[in-house]
C-alpha cells in the first residue's frame, strides 16, 4: 500500500511546492486584491489561476501520456528525464522563457492565459512525469490511452487541488497580515530552488 501510496503523496506534495511560489500565482492574486482594494477579488483570482496551471499541467502529461503508448517504458522514462534536465539547465542559464504581460485589470480569460503560461513556462507538468510514470505505466510497457488519460485525470486533480488549497492559503495570509513587503525580508532564489527539483526529478528517472 505504501507503494501505491507514495507516487501521489509526490503528486500533492508538489501541488502544494508549485502552491508557494509567488510566481504561479498567489503574488498576482494578492497584487490584484490590493490594486482593487478587495479580498474578493484574491478569492476570485484563485479560480482561473487553478485551472491555467490545471489546463498546462494537463497539456503536459498527455503529451508523455501519448508517447507512452508507442514507446517502450524505459525509453520514456529516458525521455522524461532528458527533458528535465535540459529545462533545469535552461532555466540556470536562460531563466524562464519570455512571459506574458498582463495587467491588473485583466479579466478571467487574461489571468488563466498568464497561469497557463507561467506554469508551461516553469515546467511545472515536466515535475511530475516522476510520479506519473508509476501511476499510469505500472505493470504494462504499452497501456490503452484511456486508461492512462484516465489516472492522469485524477493526477491532475490531486496536483491542482493541492496547488489551489496551498496557492490560496498564502494569499491570503499574505493580504491580511504579512503584506507584501514580507518578499522582501524573507526572499529565496525560487529559480535556483525550482531549477534544483527539475534537475533532482530528471536523476530520478534517468537512475532509479
Amino acid at each position: 500500500m505504501s507503494g501505491a501510496l507514495a507516487p501521489w503523496l509526490v503528486v500533492a506534495g508538489l501541488g502544494a511546492f508549485h502552491g508557494l511560489n509567488p510566481a504561479m500565482g498567489w503574488l498576482f492574486a494578492v497584487a490584484l486584491g490590493l490594486h482593487r482594494g478587495s479580498a474578493r477579488v484574491v478569492a476570485w483570482a484563485m479560480a482561473p489561476i487553478a485551472l491555467g496551471h490545471a489546463l498546462s499541467v494537463a497539456a503536459t502529461l498527455l503529451l508523455f501520456l501519448a508517447l507512452g503508448t508507442v514507446l517502450e517504458l524505459a525509453l520514456l522514462r529516458r525521455l522524461a528525464g532528458a527533458c528535465l534536465l535540459a529545462w533545469a539547465l535552461w532555466v540556470l542559464r536562460r531563466g524562464h522563457p519570455r512571459r506574458v504581460r498582463v495587467g491588473m485589470t485583466t479579466g478571467a480569460a487574461g489571468l488563466l492565459l498568464w497561469s497557463f503560461t507561467m506554469a508551461t513556462a516553469h515546467g511545472a507538468g515536466l515535475m511530475l512525469l516522476p510520479a506519473l510514470v508509476p501511476i499510469c505505466f505500472a505493470g504494462s510497457h504499452l497501456p490503452h490511452l484511456a486508461t492512462t488519460s484516465a489516472r492522469a485525470f485524477l493526477v491532475v486533480l490531486v496536483h491542482s487541488g493541492a496547488m489551489l488549497a496551498t496557492t490560496a492559503a498564502v494569499a491570503f495570509l499574505v493580504y491580511r497580515v504579512l503584506g507584501v513587503a514580507i518578499l522582501r525580508r524573507a526572499w529565496i532564489n525560487l529559480d535556483l530552488l525550482w531549477a534544483s527539483a527539475l534537475v533532482a526529478a530528471g536523476l530520478w528517472l534517468l537512475l532509479a
